[in-house]
């Protein structure tokens, strides 16, 4: 649609794409998604704890610049797994099928945690059509020996035998921000069952991403929470390190969901990778935005409810 700006003389009206919010049957399922916005593409793939409602601090933000996507991996959300129970094994080609469907030759990626494994996947198998990845707490299966035994020692700690629910974010954001705290428990509850093992390391693997995400020769960012104790900020500088040209930063004060728990910081660090990498969208966003909602509001807005 046309959203015209009376502040700008030089420019009278702008394209604003009005949302889309449905479902695309891609790779034998039907996957939910989310796009909002204009621009160059701007895919999130979320973690284990959340499902495309979990960005609901990004999507306003990035959707001003970019055209963001949003949507549940299969077996997260309102997105079914096959009967086979495919299940992980079909993240990357789930992600390309719906690019493919929806027109986007070129992208970048924002991975969160589990959805590391999503973008990797994609960016290994369609190297020309990743502009930029940034892995949220996620290794991005950059390991090597040295990461295999931080992260076996880290699980060997009281805090590494915590349940992945207890560390999903900083203790802090229950005292802090108990509303968010409980927001994250809500989107996290709208799941449904999964297989223990759906996550599961393979038995015996020891490859790794490192060397072909640096022949990728696209720009890369591991960002994590100073206080991930699901994907410690030291583990995964290491992770960093074993793709040279990467690069490495930390959000002080949060866990693993740190785009959760500080999105403002967050937001604004991955924005400027962004432009830093080359990809950075004109700003869309009309003259006179509607009236902030209400964060409830809002996520029952982009659920489609």
């Amino acid at each position: 649609m046309l959203v015209c700006h009376p502040s700008n003389p030089h420019t009278a009206c702008i394209y604003w794409a009005a949302p889309v919010m449905a479902w695309a049957s891609v790779n034998g399922i039907s996957l939910y998604y989310q796009a909002h916005g204009a621009g160059q593409a701007l895919v999130f793939a979320h973690g284990a704890g959340g499902n495309h409602q979990s960005w609901w601090q990004q999507v306003p933000y990035f959707a001003r610049r970019y055209r963001t996507l949003v949507f549940d991996h299969r077996a997260f959300g309102r997105t079914k797994d096959d009967k086979e129970g495919t299940g992980r094994r079909a993240f990357a080609d789930d992600l390309r099928e719906l690019l493919d469907l929806l027109g986007i030759e070129r992208t970048a990626i924002v991975a969160q945690s589990m959805g590391g494994r999503t973008a990797v996947g994609f960016a290994l198998r369609n190297p020309k059509r990743v502009s930029a990845l940034i892995f949220a707490g996620t290794t991005g299966g950059a390991v090597n020996d040295g990461v295999r035994e931080a992260q076996a020692a880290h699980r060997d700690t009281p805090l590494g035998r915590r349940s992945l629910a207890r560390r999903a974010y900083a203790p802090r954001l229950r005292d802090e921000r108990p509303d968010l705290a409980y927001l994250y428990r809500l989107i996290n509850a709208n799941n449904p069952p999964r297989p223990k093992d759906f996550l599961a390391p393979i038995p015996g693997y020891t490859g790794s991403s490192s060397e072909r995400l640096e022949a990728l020769g696209v720009p890369i960012l591991f960002l994590v929470g100073e206080e991930d104790a699901i994907t410690p900020a030291p583990i995964i500088k290491v992770a960093h390190k074993t793709v040279p040209s990467s690069e490495f930063d930390t959000i002080s004060g949060a866990g693993h969901s740190a785009y959760f728990e500080k999105a403002d910081v967050w937001n604004k660090r991955v924005a400027r990778f962004l432009e830093e990498a080359g990809w950075a969208g004109e700003d869309t966003l009309p003259a006179k935005a509607p009236r902030s909602q209400s964060p409830l509001r809002r996520l029952q807005r982009w659920s489609g409810r």
